[in-house]
């Protein structure tokens, strides 16, 4: 697990489409290329996913990997049904990765900007 961030967008499939394309540019350029992009629709989708309830998950299993979901519902003191939901769109968006050895956080840092 890297430890580095993942920017949180908002934006269209030309958007994401733009950026795939610079980064592979830059890196025929010979630049190493190193980010990692997580981009919602609009700010709608972007809070439905990343709750505060999540966040906390997330900022927990970060500094606490959790050897399973049960053990980390229990750390948290949450029902277990909705913390395996919570993992699941977590490690779907690929904020948190389910190991052998367990629950654990691949990033130190989301990062979101909001243009107005």
């Amino acid at each position: 697990m890297n430890g580095g961030s993942v920017n949180v967008r908002i934006g269209t499939l030309d958007d994401m489409g733009r950026r795939f394309s610079d980064a592979w540019h830059r890196a025929e350029a010979g630049e190493a290329v190193d980010e990692s992009n997580l981009t919602f629709p609009d700010l709608e989708a972007l809070l439905a996913a990343l709750t505060p309830k999540r966040l906390h998950l997330l900022r927990h299993v970060r500094h606490h990997p959790a050897p399973s979901i049960k053990a980390l519902a229990a750390e948290l003191h949450r029902d277990y049904k909705n913390v395996h939901r919570d993992v699941d769109t977590l490690s779907r968006l690929g904020l948190l990765a389910r190991t052998p050895q367990g629950v654990v956080a691949p990033y130190g840092a989301v990062e979101a900007r909001l243009v107005l």
